[in-house]
């Protein structure tokens, strides 16, 4: 009996070795086909985002979209899968406006703990410091911080307006754009052309690659939310952006800025663009204002929601 069951056995290792070698194999090398939307079924924790060719793109929770003139990585945070993207923008101004900053984290932090408050056909993006390198010279580091490591003087915080080149980048956007601009009576850089800074060069890629729906960016300080507009008027559904954020957050509503003459302003870019976009400008330099806003982002959450 003991011999059968090896000869068996010898004859099944045989018989496994011959089938190995004389079958067929098309089934290894040309595997099933994976469809797109195989491919977006399995995208249940990374965010999708649609490129010009229609294709899905995959993003990590955070990516990043560029570096700054001190050679400073810019990062984006994103928040859920869907197809229309928001982008909120903190921190342009750097340091002298440090507050912006820490808004854009309150809201990171938010979006972290509440994952559901993104609706489903929703990409949140958050960047919270597009100067990374003008924050730096006033925190003394880059990523997030708190209030208490503000202790720069007031000087040094004003200087850390411009980037590492020393251009206000709120003035390098191509909406009638100047090499010199002005910041309240100061005469200030706008660099050496339109979008000469790498800052403003990652925005612009990052606007052609996602096409964002509508773009929210903090400044401060004057408590107020502003309409864009690139000499063709405000489009339609940035008053209604406008008026929602205002009505939401208790900021007054304003349909343009006015104190002075601006060129080659970020937001009235995004105009240009046909990107529905806004200024929300914090009241003071110290303050988040996190209620408020936190008021404002869930009413244009809810706007866009389908």
């Amino acid at each position: 009996m003991k011999y059968i069951v090896i000869i068996v056995a010898t004859l099944l290792i045989l018989g496994g070795g011959l089938y190995y070698f004389l079958t067929p194999t098309t089934e290894v090398t040309n595997p099933p086909k994976v469809t797109d939307e195989t491919l977006v079924d399995t995208l249940t924790t990374s965010t999708v985002a649609s490129t010009t060719d229609g294709l899905p793109v995959v993003r990590g929770p955070e990516s990043t979209i560029g570096t700054s003139a001190g050679g400073t990585d810019i990062t984006a945070y994103h928040f859920g899968n869907g197809p229309d993207e928001i982008l909120f923008i903190g921190g342009i101004h750097g340091g002298y406006s440090w507050n912006t900053s820490l808004v854009a984290y309150e809201l990171i932090d938010y979006l972290k703990d509440n994952p559901s408050a993104v609706p489903e056909n929703i990409t949140v993006t958050v960047i919270p410091e597009l100067n990374p390198d003008g924050l730096e010279s006033v925190i003394g580091k880059t990523g997030r911080f708190t209030a208490k490591d503000v202790t720069a003087s007031q000087a040094v915080q004003v200087a850390g307006r411009y980037n590492d080149n020393e251009v206000d980048l709120n003035r390098n956007f191509n909406c009638q754009w100047q090499p010199t601009g002005k910041w309240q009576n100061k005469t200030v850089s706008g660099g050496s052309s339109p979008f000469s800074e790498p800052e403003a060069q990652a925005i612009e890629k990052y606007v052609n690659d996602y096409a964002p729906v509508a773009v929210i960016t903090w400044y401060s300080a004057a408590g107020g939310v502003y309409s864009s507009n690139c000499e063709n008027g405000v489009l339609s559904e940035t008053t209604v952006l406008t008026d929602l954020f205002a009505k939401a957050s208790g900021y007054p509503a304003y349909q343009e800025f006015d104190y002075y003459e601006i060129t080659g302003d970020m937001v009235n870019w995004f105009a240009s663009q046909n990107i529905p976009a806004i200024s929300v400008l914090l009241t003071n330099h110290t303050d988040t204002e996190w209620s408020k806003n936190l008021a404002g982002v869930k009413a244009v959450l809810s706007h866009f929601e389908k």
